[in-house]
């Protein structure tokens, strides 16, 4: 459009020039060749318009948005139409502790008080898009900065509102899921009526005050402590219970020879060792005594 106007101005300066001042007659021809391509040029361009994958043209003019949208690709359109683009992709807006990690320079973590009165600080990211029917009324209600304007301020106020129905040890550790999925179904009512669809909501962190976040590893040090001491005495007792069935072994083994060998069977056995050293080829010298046992000398050089 800035070129069309600027075109008109060359061309009717042209004209100007031709009636009031015959000493610059040369250039009035020019001028307006040059008036006549500025005016193509600002058509062409107002009339043809390219839009991106994954974005859609919200048309207005003189102010009032239209409510027919534009798909992408090359469309011909009103060289008096303005036409604004929207990403109808998914998008993402982050806020977090760390200075470069969150659409927002420095610390822009969200924190909130819990209902044992305790403030925690918690990460998050949220995963939304624009609906392509609504993105004129966004125009016309909000513009084109809904993400300061919308997804910032309810996601914030949410958790805020929800968070002080849960303890800072429960957000913590056994209710995190919980609390994600209530969030979730508040912010996702609330952006359902601006226009925009709610995809995913990620509590990427949730930072406790630093006594609560002692106290719980101290407890959970002590928990593995026991576990650990609870382990040694089992072992302890498994050890015991195989000695015990060690010893019951030996004393039955002990008792079964004890009672199955007589006298008369030890002789036997005494009498059978005695032959085979004397049939044996080596020299032996076998001095019997009084006692039961006899002395066996060997001889042998």
């Amino acid at each position: 459009m800035t070129l069309i106007i600027i075109g008109i101005i060359v061309f009717f300066v042209a004209i100007a020039l031709k009636k009031q001042n015959q000493a610059y007659i040369q250039f009035v021809n020019p001028l307006r060749i040059l008036g006549i391509i500025l005016i193509l040029l600002g058509f062409s361009t107002s009339c043809i318009k390219q839009i991106d994958a994954g974005q859609i043209g919200v048309k207005s003019i003189f102010g009032k948005v239209q409510d027919d949208v534009l798909t992408s690709g090359l469309t011909i359109v009103n060289p008096l139409v303005d036409v604004s683009k929207i990403d109808i992709k998914t998008q993402n807006y982050t806020m977090s502790a760390v200075q470069s990690e969150g659409d927002k320079t420095g610390d822009d973590a969200i924190r909130t008080l819990t209902a044992d009165g305790l403030e925690v600080t918690m990460d998050l990211t949220v995963l939304y898009r624009v609906l392509a029917k609504d993105a004129p009324n966004i125009i016309r209600e909000t513009g084109l900065d809904y993400k300061d304007k919308i997804v910032r301020p309810i996601t914030r106020t949410k958790i805020r509102d929800n968070a002080v129905y849960y303890t800072a040890v429960d957000l913590y550790s056994v209710k995190r899921d919980e609390f994600q999925a209530r969030i979730f179904k508040t912010i996702e009512e609330d952006f359902k009526k601006r226009g925009l669809v709610l995809e995913q909501l990620l509590v990427r962190n949730i930072t406790l005050p630093a006594t609560v976040k002692a106290s719980i590893e101290e407890k959970i040090k002590a928990e593995q402590e026991a576990q650990k001491m609870e382990f040694v005495l089992q072992k302890e007792k498994q050890e015991a219970e195989r000695k015990r069935v060690e010893a019951q072994g030996i004393a039955d083994y002990q008792r079964i020879i004890s009672s199955g060998l007589s006298d008369k069977q030890l002789q036997y056995e005494q009498i059978q060792v005695m032959k085979g050293l004397v049939t044996s080829p080596n020299s032996k010298v076998i001095v019997m005594g009084g006692s039961k046992t006899p002395i066996i000398l060997d001889d042998k050089k």
